[in-house]
């Protein structure tokens, strides 16, 4: 009877209580080390959300635990303390956004790093913001020349696509995007090149091509060195597809290189293990997949009624051994477009760019050629193919038919033809000269050694002679009947001029 009472009591006093929790504003550090920072008492803190510490040092919030929170310090952590306090500042991270940074070095938050002094721009972005709706968007339908003949013949990409590079160190991926980046010249779209966790003097050298190339003028570099503490190497892709958005809802075009996300996966891994969150797959949490695609579905192209903006989007991965089928490289060609996989042995062999044609591929296709390209380029791919098949037949056996002779002796050509040089991307012009002459078969008629100096001559001599041809071409995307004809003459006065020359 007594505990009855009891219980009856104790259930009125708790309809009366009229406790009010109060908002937790300032935490204090349980423990702190390796960038990372242990917060007790700020129940009322948010994801993502930017904590204030003392000495003007600032932090990220990563963890949510019943009891305490982790921050991911985006300074140094050398002056903290435990017992320090930290305070919530109720704002996510921002970084600076605007014209004024394009030409310069930045660090993920938008603040100077080439000594150039400081950057003139009051506008500042979220790093992190929800992808533009289905209705929003536009099909991708406009080509991004890269200015390599290989990629705009075969693996074409469009304003708006998600196109990935792959493949072992020292096969040239990042040479492919800073050439993509050089060809954007006069083509009305700004570049932002994304350095994660690499050299400063190898972000250095890519700047300085760059600049001689006139190329800095529409380039932003954000960095983030190796020597970045892993918070910093985390948030630079996010802060630098912040800085696209901006002009993206001007309606203007990005170009975005992220080199590269496999080091970006490094580095959220071990921000994530330093946070006692439990390993998965290679140690990589269980959240990476989303990591990566909440990035790239930020890139698209937007219709007209939201400004008819774009962003292109070229991650880069490292492979081992050219495993593409390990756990970051999988994961991240299943959310792109396709993906442009870099070989090894054609490195090796002195094919340049070592582009692996079977391996590759661009799911937009065709919709991003203008019709002139796809004139020339409509038979390439598979001529190749079958040469490459042939070739490993070949080198068994010295007796081979007529048909497969010609195969070989079509497909050495077409293989000079795709070589090309790092630093010189070629204008869509001149590159449909080049696989015009390959298609009508004018470079079988050549040694294979002569294929690339009779087309550097031959382009040279169209220009010279016949500018009013490129002129037209230029202007309409298209091959006329009218125009074929004229090609062939010109090829042909070419040819003959060449072969006096020599």
């Amino acid at each position: 009877m007594a505990n009855e009472n009891l219980s009856i009591l104790l259930a009125k006093e708790i309809e009366k209580f009229e406790g009010k929790i109060e908002n937790a504003e300032e935490g204090t550090i349980l423990s702190i080390g390796d960038g990372i920072a242990h917060v007790y008492g700020l129940s009322d803190a948010m994801m993502g959300e930017l904590l204030e510490f003392p000495h003007g040092a600032y932090g990220l919030v990563m963890n949510l635990e019943e009891e305490e929170i982790g921050v991911a310090l985006l300074s140094s952590s050398e002056l903290l303390k435990e017992g320090d306090y930290a305070r919530r500042t109720k704002r996510v991270l921002e970084t600076k956004v605007g014209d004024a940074l394009l030409g310069r070095v930045v660090s993920p938050l938008g603040e100077p790093l080439d000594g150039k002094g400081p950057i003139q721009t009051k506008e500042k972005m979220p790093i992190e913001r929800i992808a533009p709706g289905v209705m929003t968007r536009k099909s991708v339908d406009h080509p991004l020349h890269t200015g390599i003949k290989t990629i705009d013949s075969m693996i074409p990409i469009g304003r708006g696509q998600r196109e990935l590079i792959i493949g072992d160190r020292q096969t040239g991926k990042t040479s492919i995007a800073i050439d993509t980046i050089i060809r954007q010249k006069g083509e009305g779209v700004k570049c932002i090149y994304v350095a994660i966790g690499q050299k400063n003097s190898s972000v250095a050298d890519f700047v300085d091509l760059l600049r001689k190339k006139g190329a800095m003028d529409y380039t932003l570099v954000v960095n983030a060195s190796a020597s970045e503490a892993a918070p910093i190497l985390y948030i630079a892709p996010f802060a630098g597809m912040a800085m696209a958005e901006y002009w993206l809802n001007k309606g203007e075009d990005v170009l975005i290189v992220f080199d590269d996300l496999s080091k970006h996966a490094v580095s959220y891994r071990t921000l994530s293990l330093l946070l006692r969150r439990s390993p998965g797959r290679e140690a990589y949490p269980g959240d990476i997949f989303y990591l990566h695609s909440r990035l790239l579905e930020r890139a698209c192209r937007l219709n007209e009624n939201y400004g008819g903006g774009s962003i292109t989007a070229l991650p880069i991965v490292e492979t081992q051994a050219g495993d593409i089928s390990a756990y970051i490289p999988t994961n991240i060609i299943s959310i792109t477009d396709g993906q442009i996989f870099l070989d090894r042995s054609a490195f090796a062999s002195g094919q340049r760019p070592a582009i692996d044609i079977g391996l590759s591929v661009s799911r937009v296709g065709s919709s991003a050629q203008t019709k002139a390209m796809k004139q020339v380029s409509r038979s390439l791919k598979m001529s190749i193919a079958n040469y490459q098949e042939n070739l490993s037949f070949a080198q068994f056996g010295s007796d081979l038919d007529e048909s497969t002779k010609k195969i070989l002796h079509h497909g050495d050509r077409a293989m000079e033809t795709l070589k090309q040089g790092n630093g010189s991307p070629l204008s869509e012009e001149e590159e449909i000269l080049s696989l015009f002459a390959l298609d009508q078969g004018y470079l079988e008629r050549l040694e294979k050694h002569q294929v690339k100096p009779f087309l550097s001559f031959m382009i040279q001599e169209i220009k010279r002679s016949n500018g009013e041809l490129l002129g037209k071409l230029k202007n309409t995307h298209e091959l006329s009947p009218e125009m074929v004809e004229e090609l062939k003459t010109n090829m042909e006065e070419c040819l003959s001029l060449f072969r006096k020359s020599i």
